[in-house]
This record gives C-alpha cells, sequence and structure tokens, in this order.
C-alpha cells in the first residue's frame, strides 16, 4: 500500500496539472459566456509541442538549451515532497517549507536567466518584470507559512497539515488572512490575473510570455508543462495547508477518498482564479508592489492574531 501510495503522490502532480489549466480556462470561458476549449485541451497542446521541431537561437547558450529540463525536474520533486492527499509519506528533510520556496526560486531563475539568455529585447524585460515580482512576493510565501508553523511548532508541511486539520474554529480563524495573502502570491508566481495576463502576446504587458518567446517544441512543451505544474503546486499548498481536510491520516483504503477531496477542493479555487480573471483587469505594473505588499503585510497580522487564539 505504501509502494502505490508514493506512486500516486509522484504522478498526481506532473499528471493533473495540465487538466487543472483546461479547468481553469473552460470556467473562465463560461464565466465569459463563451463555449471554451475542451479541459482536455492542454494535454492535446503538449502532445503537439513534443511533436513539433525546434529552433534554437546561435547566440543562445547551455543555459538556454538546460533550463526547461531543470526547470520541469524542480516542479517534478515539488510535487513529490508537498502533501496532496495524505499527511504520512513526510519527508523529513526535504518537505520543509524553506526548502520548497527555495526550489521554487531556483526555478523562476533558471527562467530568467534563460529569457536573457537568447539575447531577445522582448526576454530581457520580461526577465526583468519577473524576478522583480518574484521577489517582492517571496515575502508573502515565507510567512503565511511562518504564521502556520508555529502552531504545529515544526516547518515540517505534512506536519502543518496534520496540525491545522485538528484546530477548533476560533484557533482557525486567523489562518484565513494567512490564506488571503497566499492567494495573492498565487496569482503573482503563476503569472494571473491582476499581475500578469496568461494569454497576452502584447510586447507592453506580457512577463512570462517574453521571457518564454524564443523556446519552441520540446523545450516549450517542457516549459509550458512546467508551469501548469506550478500552478498546480501552490492550489495544493492553499487548500492542504489552510484547508487540511479530507486528507487520508493512515496508510489505507481512504487514500481514493482523499484524491477525490483534493480534486474538489482545488476545483474551487480554480472556480476562483477564473472568477477573478473575469471580473477584473490586469494592473498597472507599478501597481503591483502595493499588492504584493498587502500579501505581506497580511501574513504578518495573523502572526500577531496567532497568540490570542
Amino acid at each position: 500500500m505504501l509502494i502505490l501510495t508514493w506512486t500516486i503522490q509522484l504522478l498526481a502532480i506532473p499528471v493533473l496539472s495540465p487538466l487543472f489549466t483546461g479547468v481553469i480556462r473552460k470556467m473562465k470561458a463560461r464565466m465569459q459566456n463563451r463555449q471554451g476549449a475542451s479541459i482536455f485541451q492542454p494535454y492535446k497542446d503538449l502532445r503537439k509541442l513534443f511533436n513539433k521541431d525546434e529552433i534554437i537561437s546561435q547566440d543562445a547558450s547551455w543555459i538556454f538549451r538546460f533550463a526547461p529540463y531543470l526547470i520541469f525536474a524542480v516542479t517534478l520533486l515539488i510535487g513529490a515532497i508537498i502533501p496532496i492527499f495524505s499527511t504520512y509519506v513526510a519527508n523529513q528533510y526535504l518537505s520543509n517549507f524553506l526548502v520548497v520556496v527555495y526550489l521554487l526560486a531556483l526555478a523562476t531563475f533558471f527562467l530568467a536567466l534563460s529569457g536573457m539568455d537568447a539575447g531577445s529585447a522582448f526576454g530581457g524585460f520580461g526577465s526583468s518584470r519577473e524576478m522583480t515580482i518574484a521577489a517582492l512576493a517571496e515575502g508573502g510565501i515565507i510567512f503565511s507559512f511562518l504564521a502556520l508553523a508555529p502552531i504545529s511548532r515544526s516547518g515540517n508541511l505534512f506536519e502543518i497539515a496534520k496540525t491545522i486539520s485538528t484546530l477548533q474554529f476560533m484557533q482557525f480563524m486567523p489562518i484565513t488572512l494567512a490564506f488571503a495573502g497566499f492567494m495573492l502570491a498565487l496569482l503573482a508566481e503563476n503569472g494571473r490575473f491582476p499581475f500578469d495576463n496568461p494569454a497576452t502576446h502584447l510586447e507592453l504587458t506580457m512577463i512570462h510570455e517574453a521571457m518564454i518567446l524564443e523556446y519552441s517544441g520540446k523545450r516549450l512543451a517542457l516549459i509550458e508543462w512546467a508551469a501548469a505544474n506550478k500552478s498546480l503546486i501552490f492550489m495544493a499548498l492553499a487548500v492542504n495547508l489552510f484547508f487540511p481536510w479530507g486528507m487520508a491520516s493512515a496508510g489505507d483504503g481512504s487514500v481514493l477518498l482523499a484524491l477525490l477531496w483534493f480534486v474538489a477542493k482545488v476545483s474551487v479555487i480554480c472556480a476562483g482564479i477564473a472568477f477573478v480573471e473575469s471580473t477584473i483587469a490586469k494592473f498597472r505594473y507599478f501597481r503591483l508592489p502595493d499588492l504584493l505588499f498587502t500579501s505581506f503585510i497580511l501574513s504578518v497580522i495573523t502572526i500577531g492574531l496567532i497568540t490570542f487564539f
């Protein structure tokens, strides 16, 4: 049973991430009175990209060629060390929240580096904007985890999820503020409204797309797949750390039920993202630091309130 559990843990993020990307697009289309593509369209897009040839600039170095593989591998590693459907498959050394934050920063760093490596003007300004947003968002991410760590007296994400699931209602109330701060960081890190438009190719507004304009074929498929993995990783952390209900707590037959709970909770987050993207416009770039500072402040307030609950 433990082998099956670990297999599901390793495969859940890369297998399900394109599906939830398609779910967000479908929900967003419905909210905008459009038919929208199938929720399985991202799988078809990845298959098409994997079958295409690549064109690589002569000015690109090994960083441009190596970065997609590293970024994708990092997302697979993070997916294997975070709580997805259970609280008993923890890795005592890698499941610390600081390890996850730094691994995410490593992937962002190489993505920005690859955007500049080909010498494209778009890649340069896209990388600059990406690193600015990532630097501002990391404070909100770390402090949202720090708000939870004292409760469980541990930095291990599995221990945090296990402890939060046993809290009383009044103890749980301050955690909603940290959740709000984490959601702002989620939108920023994944290039969602109001920080970025994931569907744009407008030169003056794109951030993530500007960094990957030079990629094609298999490497572009890996980057798109890694972006979907990262999105699902953030949603998994949101639902399993702040609302860790329905997770399997022992190696029994509750794994399937826990997976269904996971899909249901992530679907709610997807609906929230689709609603935000259908109701607000992208903010001006110079307004984004204020919004990210709000994420940081909400988590700091949570840390202060926890001492009273």
